[in-house]
């Protein structure tokens, strides 16, 4: 018994501290954007919310942070589209090597950034979208319907295709079994690719590099144009409002796989008809 307690001290003892080692780095972060000096250095020599006020009135900061709005809002629609029908399509269809097309379209998961924007940038040279909104979308869409394909795959390896045959047998067409049936059923997977779709552009920064012109800047693009250029405070702000993004983001992931959880529990066989 006391050796069972014991290893149950030590793992969670070690878990705390590489719970510190992750987390220590990031909350280094707002001391940082709190800052009233004009470099960034610990310990801080005051602290003010200049550099929040200059993130909040700067063109180019507020031109950033509505193109991330607006590039990871379009890919996640776009993304969401192309991989829940891309999943539809593996799992309704019959036919060999589904592993390999699945694995073929998971490829941007796998292959570095680096060489994704590389050839996106040649790709898009001869079409006239490098330098373009649009063009950076379709970009990150590219990096993005992976996430939702494999997503909304495992969500459907729950839902029961006799469901399907039973709408049809009463007289519901393909599409209204679609909107009637099988999304409300596979709704949590579908709105945590969209999740995925949309985290990654918004903290997306490679192909950016190579795809956004000077109006297309998105706020890691502007980040790393500051780090290069001169290290503000406000670099650490638009960093806290990142990591804001990214629990807001986490939380909603979190509330959707609740959510998808309930649906998928059986019924309580005690519970009368």
């Amino acid at each position: 018994m006391k050796t069972g307690n014991g290893l149950a001290l030590t793992v969670r003892t070690f878990t705390a501290i590489v719970l510190v080692f992750l987390i220590a780095p990031i909350v280094v972060v707002f001391p940082l954007s709190l800052s009233s000096g004009e470099l960034l250095t610990l310990p801080t020599p005051g602290y003010s919310l200049r550099w929040y006020d200059d993130f909040f009135t700067s063109s180019k900061w507020l031109l950033a942070t509505r193109n991330s709005f607006i590039v990871g809002i379009a890919t996640a629609i776009l993304a969401t589209f192309l991989g829940t029908l891309g999943a539809l399509g593996i799992f309704l269809g019959r036919f060999r090597g589904k592993t390999f097309l699945v694995a073929m379209l998971a490829t941007p998961m796998v292959v570095p950034v680096v060489v994704t924007a590389i050839a996106l940038y040649f790709a898009f040279s001869f079409v006239g979208l490098n330098n373009t909104l649009t063009g950076l979308v379709l970009a990150h869409t590219v990096l993005s319907v992976p996430y939702v394909l494999i997503t909304v795959l495992a969500t459907l390896q729950t839902f029961d295709r006799n469901l399907l045959k039973a709408a049809a047998t009463l007289g519901a067409p393909p599409p209204a079994a679609f909107r009637r049936v099988l999304l409300p059923l596979i709704a949590p997977g579908v709105a945590t690719g969209a999740l995925f779709a949309f985290a990654t552009s918004f903290d997306e920064l490679v192909v950016a590099i190579f795809i956004a012109g000077p109006q297309q800047f998105t706020l890691p693009r502007q980040m790393y144009a500051g780090l290069r250029e001169f290290l503000s405070p406000t670099i650490a702000s638009a960093a806290v409002l990142l990591i804001i993004c990214s629990l807001l983001l986490l939380t909603a992931n979190e509330y959707f796989r609740t959510r998808g959880k309930t649906r998928t529990l059986p019924d309580d066989p005690a519970e009368p008809n």
